[in-house]
């Protein structure tokens, strides 16, 4: 399940994460890479343990709070950190597969990745290349999106960002641990909710069919989730 989330950041929001990371240090990518990932990356990052990196990282989870789609879609147990990256002209991250395991630097405790995440900080017009190329049963999607907007998709994809020739790319990045592990079921919980949320617009909450629906969505959640 791929799925574009606009407007997580507002535009005011984008432009306070572009003139912080603007100011910082950045370090090689690599240090977050696994030993197959590292010979493929090539790209600059925020560190992990940095002032700037944690203030960011908390702007972004409390934008990711406060949106509906991405929790519908997430069903977010734990989520990781957000990390920030930098591809400059000449930088590429070819095929790999996110680890399926990350400890968090704060807590210590190990996430499993479900749900891989980039929110774009860049626009599509400041940059040639870059593009997120992601791989699944459906086919090969290439992503692009204006800053502020967010994909969504499984840990498990193949996936590549593909050699920036011009200008830079600024986006940040993070895992979530799913309530739901499979995703199938996330899926069709997530068709399931949106269903319900139009419909909700057409007919009162009280009517029997919704009151069915939501009862079959929430007893679905309850018989998949793991806490």
């Amino acid at each position: 399940m791929l799925i574009h989330i606009p407007r997580v950041l507002t535009s005011d929001e984008v432009l306070y994460c572009l003139r912080q990371l603007g100011a910082s240090q950045w370090v090689d990518g690599k240090v977050t890479a696994g030993d197959q990932s590292a010979k493929a990356k090539t790209n600059l990052q925020i560190a992990q343990d940095s002032e700037v990196g944690r203030k960011l990282g908390t702007l972004v989870l409390n934008a990711l709070a406060r949106n509906e789609l991405f929790t519908s879609a997430a069903l977010p147990l734990r989520v990781f950190p957000p990390l920030f990256n930098r591809y400059d002209a000449g930088m590429e991250f070819e095929y790999h597969v996110d680890n399926s395991i990350r400890p968090d630097p704060e807590t210590g405790f190990r996430i499993r990745t479900d749900v891989s995440s980039t929110l774009f900080l860049s626009g599509p017009d400041e940059y040639d290349g870059g593009e997120l190329v992601i791989q699944d049963t459906y086919g090969t999607h290439s992503v692009k999106f204006p800053a502020g907007d967010l994909v969504l998709y499984p840990s498990t994809s193949l996936h590549k960002v593909n050699r920036v020739t011009r200008g830079s790319r600024w986006a940040s990045f993070f895992w979530t641990q799913s309530m739901v592990k499979d995703d199938g079921c996330r899926t069709l919980l997530y068709e399931l909710d949106q269903s319900i949320r139009s419909v909700r617009q057409l007919i009162p909450d009280t009517t029997p069919a919704i009151l069915g629906l939501t009862s079959t969505y929430h007893n679905l959640v309850r018989k998949w989730a793991e806490l």
